[in-house]
């Protein structure tokens, strides 16, 4: 029993992460959508705090809620999965290009698949940091993806104590504040040190996420997070209209009216829904085609014994 309470709550606060991640998505995927000529100091603060701080979270989580799906499922169902969030993928490519639902799945079937059949922990662990140090060595982007999954793996195999939360997040903190301070007094800008200095914040803003997490604070972000690919898809949908709006503004506040406007929406239609419901509507459209059949989706009461653990999401 008390395993099982541990397991629930490792999960919610894993939710509650996935959802700070979303969030950020959200402002920087908005933001990189805005002409930056001639930059401005809303740029430069988002570029030195924001930009490539919460992909790699995200991409962290994928690796553990692929740990969770094989739990009690087959390889056989995780491909069926990864083969339909392609397709998803494929769908939001029609109205927005920097979708990554296509790079997830392809580096879940050729990174993550295999690698499951390793021993699982610390040789895991050092794969993917190797994939890490190589992706930093050939360019970095959408590279670093498959070691960040190979480290998400390992990490909830090896469930490392919370005592380590506060000195990680201390470390990090420093490390991305002294790395990006001498990112920025370079002149032409070192694209490894960028990254590794991105990699830290990610690092930092996670665990800080974690040591500060209340039940309050865990409130609004869990219903966010488990409904990631929900509000990740409609994001890009409100970016794709609101397209006009950004490109007029020179100020590029609107960038973050924008951001906090829908995922402010997001966080109340997510608590709304999940009342209702087990699973967010694209969750559970991607459930029935990993599955060839319906599944159950509403809630008979408030006090449904069935409500499930919440979903691993699309990170």
């Amino acid at each position: 029993m008390v395993v099982h309470l541990v397991s629930i709550t490792r999960i919610r606060e894993l939710d509650a992460l996935r959802g700070f991640a979303v969030g950020g998505i959200m402002l920087v995927n908005t933001w990189q959508h805005t002409p930056h000529e001639p930059p401005n100091q809303l740029d430069a603060t988002i570029e030195a705090l924001f930009q490539s701080r919460f992909y790699p979270i995200f991409s962290l989580l994928f690796g553990i809620s692929f740990m969770l799906f094989l739990r009690g499922n087959s390889r056989w169902a995780l491909l069926s999965r990864l083969f339909w969030l392609f397709c998803l993928g494929m769908v939001q490519h029609t109205f927005y290009e920097g979708e990554v639902l296509t790079d997830y799945a392809f580096y879940g079937a050729a990174v993550l698949l295999p690698a499951s059949f390793m021993a699982p922990g610390w040789p895991q662990l050092v794969l993917g940091a190797a994939a890490i140090v190589w992706a930093l060595l050939v360019g970095g982007g959408p590279l670093l993806i498959p070691g960040l999954f190979l480290v998400g793996m390992a990490l909830w195999e090896l469930r490392p104590p919370r005592s380590l939360l506060l000195p990680g997040f201390a470390v990090a903190a420093v490390g991305t504040a002294v790395l990006t301070a001498a990112t920025w007094t370079l002149t032409d800008r070192d694209w490894i040190l960028y990254s590794v200095a991105a990699l830290a914040g990610a690092a930092a803003y996670a665990l800080g996420l974690l040591v500060l997490l209340r039940p309050w604070l865990s409130a609004v972000l869990e219903p966010l997070g488990r409904m990631a690919l929900t509000n990740y898809v409609s994001g890009t949908v409100v970016i794709a209209v609101a397209l006009p709006l950004l490109e007029s503004d020179p100020t590029r506040w609107s960038v973050v009216a924008l951001a906090a406007a829908t995922v402010g929406v997001q966080v109340l239609a997510s608590r709304w829904w999940l009342a209702r419901f087990r699973y967010g509507p694209l969750e559970w459209i991607w459930r029935c085609l990993t599955w060839f059949r319906p599944v159950p989706n509403r809630l008979e009461s408030g006090r449904d014994h069935n409500r499930p653990l919440p979903d691993a999401g699309v990170s």
